[in-house]
Parts: C-alpha cells; structure tokens; sequence
C-alpha cells in the first residue's frame, strides 16, 4: 500500500510494549498490525491516546500512520504507539518539539512491572501469617 512512498520513522516503548511507527503524508488513516485501528482497539479512549500526539500538533487529518506493535496489553501498546507517533512527528518538523514536548509525549514512561522477589508471592506480597 505504501510501498516506495517516503515516510518517518519513529520507536515508541511503554511497559513490556514496542511499536514500530511509520508516519506517511496522506488523510489520516491509522493502521495498527495491519489493522484499522477501530478493529484493533475497542475502546475510544485507546483511540484517543494513539491521535493524542496529532492533535496537540494540529495535525489530524494530514498523515498517515503504519505500525507494528508487539509485547504488553492494549494501554501498553496504545501508550507505545502515541510515543512512536511523537517521535516520528519530531523528524517530520522540528517545530513541533515544543508543543510534544509541553504535551509530555517525548518522555517514555518509565513505569514497569516490579519484579517478584523469593519468599513472597508477588513483588511485595508477604504469605498469610499464622500465629499458630
């Protein structure tokens, strides 16, 4: 569909997820995994985090975007996908760095799963205690 078309490129991160992102001169269309986003993500506000970074650049409408996404569950992915956006909308123009940036869309969430350690049954979980 794209192919030999120039585009931007742009990795996003959040949680255990990767997307891959690609960002195409065209009318707006989202495709996640090969995917219309509508299929992908059931929930709006999932929708509403992915357009998050072409809103804030008053960009909605003017490219298309091509991503592959792996790893993690949908808010993970979704967050993933909003960072490789704003990361690939940074190579198309520098200008919008300030606004990104204002929008936090730049900075990649460091949150992750805390590990499990030995002797509990989760990250901090302690066993019952038994007096008796």
């Amino acid at each position: 569909m794209f192919e030999g078309k120039p585009y931007f490129y742009g990795t996003g991160r959040r949680k255990s997820s990767v997307a891959r992102v690609r960002v195409y001169k065209g009318t707006g269309k989202v495709t996640i995994n090969e995917r219309d986003i509508d299929d992908y993500f059931g929930l709006e506000t999932l929708k509403l985090i992915v357009r998050q970074p072409l809103a804030v650049t008053e960009n909605t409408g003017k490219f298309d975007i091509v991503c592959r996404v792996a790893g993690g569950g949908v808010t993970g992915q979704a967050g993933a996908i909003r960072h490789g956006i704003a990361r690939a909308l940074l190579q198309a123009d520098e200008n919008f760095r300030p606004a990104l940036k204002k929008a936090g869309l730049l900075t990649r969430d460091p949150r992750m799963k805390e590990r499990k350690k030995y002797g509990l049954k989760g990250a901090r979980r302690a066993p019952q205690f038994s007096k008796r």
